[in-house]
């Protein structure tokens, strides 16, 4: 189906938009007035039971089977007559998306008329929440983590770095930091070096006996959200002094600014922003990633993220419906397609 005809920019939108953020975690979905520039959601719902990914990637069939029946509750409350625009940011959309990027159009179309729809990486999500559509980057970190910047322009496009999983990266993630807590407390079982017993103590009091740790966790299709919920007992600890905790949130600082730092545009000043559950620890990662962050991009301007990556999801879905997107469009990041029902 073709692009639609573009609109004036004052010309005003009517109806509403829907956003999705899909992550570790669990589903997020709320609606918002197609014209408004803020995209205030109106009404979220919220799904602790996170997407499948299996063989051919991110589930489709399980995303759908919570999305459309939220989103059906969601228009109904909202007095919703269908979405002039939905964007759909997922984690892993860029790696394992596929499946989603085959379904989710004529889905949505057939469901709610839906003639306009970004598919996105969590991270773009991320993005526009934090900075809304301005040039900079962000470092978006949760049971993940990735670090996405843009100067805005066709030719700079989207920079990323890391956000590889909990298998081969999310450095620093809160997968990461749990993980190597859980790797410290057994060590201190096992009476290796780099143990800490105020760890296994931890992890004990959270997970039992630490010899049921492998069968506890590997059979688990949640792991990185079990390893995440680990982290804030490593901070914990780390606020208490231990040495062993301290250092593992100054590895995980040292390996957020990296990313940071491979995706910054190269722009004296650029706005770096933090978003996501894993900032708010606080102090125990906050202190050592501000020295981080300092030491490998001087010339940068720290900022508080404005909103969420729900927020992202509607930002970008009004300006979409508005045809005021400037977000860089890329087929792994943010694809734009226009759906007809299936």
């Amino acid at each position: 189906m073709g692009e639609p005809a573009g609109r004036g920019p004052d010309t005003p939108v009517a109806g509403h938009v829907l956003g999705v953020d899909s992550g570790g975690s669990g589903l997020r979905i709320a609606v918002a007035r197609a014209g408004d520039a803020g995209a205030r959601p109106l009404a979220v719902r919220a799904s602790d039971e996170p997407v499948r990914t299996g063989p051919a990637g991110i589930e489709a069939e399980h995303m759908l089977s919570q999305l459309l029946p939220a989103a059906a509750e969601l228009a109904r409350e909202t007095g919703a007559d269908g979405f002039a625009a939905v964007c759909v940011g997922a984690a892993g959309m860029a790696t394992l998306g596929e499946e989603l990027r085959t379904r989710l159009p004529a889905a949505l179309a057939t469901a709610f008329g839906v003639r306009r729809l970004a598919l996105t990486a969590d991270a773009v999500t991320a993005y526009a929440g934090a900075l809304g559509q301005r040039p900079g980057a962000v470092i978006a970190a949760g049971t993940g983590m990735i670090a996405l910047g843009t100067d805005l322009t066709p030719a700079g496009g989207w920079r990323r770095a890391d956000g590889w999983g909990h298998l081969l990266g999310d450095c620093g993630g809160g997968a990461w930091i749990g993980r190597a807590g859980l790797e410290a407390a057994l060590r201190a079982y096992d009476g290796r070096p780099g143990g800490s017993a105020a760890l296994l103590a931890r992890a004990e009091a959270v997970f039992g006996p630490v010899t049921g740790l492998p069968g506890a966790l590997y059979p688990r299709p949640d792991r990185p959200a079990v390893l995440a919920s680990f982290a804030p007992e490593v901070a914990r600890c780390a606020a208490e002094d231990d040495t062993v905790a301290l250092g593992v949130l100054r590895a995980a600082a040292g390996h957020i600014a990296d990313a940071a730092a491979a995706v910054c545009p190269p722009d004296a000043g650029t706005t770096v922003a933090c978003t996501g559950g894993l900032f708010g620890m606080g102090e125990p990662l906050l202190a050592p990633l501000r020295t981080a962050l300092a030491e490998r991009l001087p010339d940068a301007r720290t900022a508080a993220a404005a909103g969420t990556p729900l927020d992202g999801s509607l930002t970008i879905a009004a300006a979409l419906a508005g045809d005021r997107l400037t977000l860089p469009t890329d087929r792994k990041l943010l694809q734009i397609t226009w759906p007809a029902p299936g």
